[in-house]
C-alpha cells in the first residue's frame, strides 16, 4: 500500500491531535515495513519527528492553503491508495479518504469555540464525514455523538482508542520531584492537572475547588500545578487564581515536553482532570500509567476511559471536585487502591494495538477500492465485447 497521512499537526503543539498522528506513524514503521508512507507536514523540522524511512512533504500551515490547494496538489502527484486526515479533508480528492474525528464538541458545545472556528468545523467536517470511506473515532461516546450528528451508516464509523505513550511510566518519586524542582522551581507536594488554558478544560472550577479544599482542611500542604498551552482564555484563568485567596499555591508551567510531563505526573500526589467535555481524555491514561491516583469528570467519554479506575466528580460543581481531591489526599488506602487500578487500566491500551486496528481499516478500504476498480474494468470490457459482437452481427445481416 501507499499511504498518505495529513501530519500537519506534528511540531505545532496541537496536543491530542499531534500525539495521535505521531504515535500512529511511529507504530506503522514497525508494523508495516512493506508499505510506503507519505507524511504531509507543515512545521519546519517536523520531518525529524517522523520515522526516517517515511517520505515527508511540506504543506502550508494556513488551513485554507493546505485544504484548498496543497494537499490536493500533493495527492494528485503522489497517487496514494488512501489519504488519512483528522477532521477535514482537502477540497479536491483523488484517493479514498479515512478521517479521524476525535469528538464533535463544536456541535454539542459550540460555546467553547469562536464563531469562525465553529463555522469552519461544522461545514468542513460534515463534508469530510460524508465523502470518507471510513470514519475513525476514539471512544464509544464519540461514535454515538458522530452518529447523532451525521446521517451516515453506523458500519462506516469505527472505534480505535487512544493510548498513553510508553514514555509515560512509573519513575522514582524522589527523582521526579527533584526534576520538577530543577526545571520549574516547584516543590512537592502538589495536585496536578493538564490541559490547554481554554474554557472547556474548566481550570476556573478546579481553582475554586482547590481553594475550598484548603479552607476546609488548612492542614493540607499541597499546591496546585496547572500545565497547558496558553490561549486567549489564559488571562481569565490567571485572574481566577489571583482572586482565589491561595494564589501563592497555584503554579502555571505553560506547555511542557513529554519528558517534563512524565516527571510532573510522577511527582504529584494525585491527578485531577475537571474538563467539561472530552472525546477521550488522554491525560487520564497518562497519569494512570505513571502510577497516580486520578479524579476526573463524570461527563462525556471520561467515565468510559477511567472505567472504575478513577474517582468521578461533577465538573460543574466545585464542591464535588473538592470532595474527590480531599478523599484521595486524606485516605491513603483509597489513594493506593486507585493507583493500582489505574496502572491496570492504562495497561489495557497501547498505540501498538491502535495502530494495528488502523492498518486493518486501511487494508479494508484499499482492497474495497481495488475491487471496485476491477469490477468496473470488467464491466467495461464486457460492454465493449457485446458491442463488438453486435457490430459484427449487423455486418453479416
Amino acid at each position: 500500500m501507499r499511504i498518505a497521512v495529513d501530519a500537519h499537526a506534528i511540531g505545532r503543539h496541537l496536543t491530542g491531535n499531534e500525539v495521535y498522528v505521531r504515535s500512529l506513524l511511529r507504530e506503522f514503521n514497525v508494523l508495516d515495513p512493506d508499505s510506503e508512507f507519505i507524511a504531509y507536514v507543515s512545521e519546519p523540522g517536523a520531518e525529524r519527528l517522523v520515522p526516517r524511512r517515511f517520505t515527508t512533504k511540506q504543506v502550508g500551515t494556513n488551513p485554507y492553503l493546505r485544504l484548498g490547494w496543497d494537499l490536493s496538489r500533493r495527492e494528485r502527484a503522489d497517487k496514494p491508495d488512501l489519504l488519512h486526515v483528522q477532521y477535514t479533508a482537502p477540497l479536491v480528492n483523488s484517493a479514498p479518504i479515512i478521517v479521524t474525528v476525535h469528538d464533535v464538541s463544536f456541535i454539542e458545545h459550540p460555546e467553547y469555540f469562536t464563531a469562525w472556528k465553529r463555522t469552519h468545523l461544522r461545514s468542513n467536517v460534515a463534508r469530510t464525514v460524508q465523502l470518507a470511506a471510513r470514519v475513525i473515532t476514539v471512544s464509544e461516546f464519540s461514535r454515538d455523538a458522530i452518529l447523532r450528528a451525521y446521517p451516515i451508516s453506523p458500519d462506516k464509523v469505527r472505534v480505535v482508542p487512544n493510548a498513553a505513550s510508553s514514555e509515560f511510566r512509573v519513575v522514582s518519586r524522589g527523582r521526579a520531584s527533584q526534576a520538577v524542582l530543577d526545571r520549574f522551581g516547584i516543590r512537592t507536594p502538589f495536585v496536578f492537572s493538564v490541559g490547554d488554558l481554554q474554557p472547556r478544560k474548566n481550570h476556573i472550577g478546579l481553582i475554586s475547588a482547590f481553594a475550598a479544599m484548603l479552607a476546609a482542611h488548612p492542614e493540607l500542604p499541597q499546591h496546585l500545578v496547572l500545565t497547558g498551552q496558553n490561549t486567549w482564555f489564559t488571562p481569565r484563568v490567571q485572574a481566577a487564581a489571583q482572586a482565589s485567596g491561595v494564589a501563592d499555591r497555584i503554579h502555571f508551567t505553560g506547555f511542557v515536553s513529554d519528558s517534563d510531563l512524565v516527571h510532573l505526573y510522577n511527582a504529584s500526589d494525585c491527578f485531577v482532570f475537571p474538563s467539561f467535555y472530552e472525546g477521550f481524555g488522554l491525560p487520564i491514561l497518562e497519569a494512570m500509567a505513571c502510577g497516580r491516583a486520578v479524579a476526573c469528570s463524570s461527563t462525556s467519554a471520561m467515565p468510559e476511559v477511567a472505567d472504575g479506575a478513577g474517582l468521578l466528580f461533577d465538573p460543574r460543581n466545585p464542591a464535588s471536585i473538592s470532595r474527590a481531591m480531599t478523599d484521595i489526599l486524606l485516605d491513603s488506602e483509597l489513594r493506593e487502591r486507585m493507583e493500582n487500578r489505574g496502572l491496570k487500566r492504562a495497561g489495557h491500551f497501547s498505540w501498538r494495538k491502535s495502530a494495528e486496528a488502523t492498518l486493518a481499516i486501511y487494508r479494508e478500504v484499499v482492497q474495497g477500492a481495488r475491487t471496485t476498480v476491477a469490477s468496473s474494468v470488467a464491466a467495461g470490457a464486457s460492454v465493449a465485447q457485446i458491442a463488438k459482437v453486435e457490430k459484427g452481427s449487423s455486418k453479416k445481416r
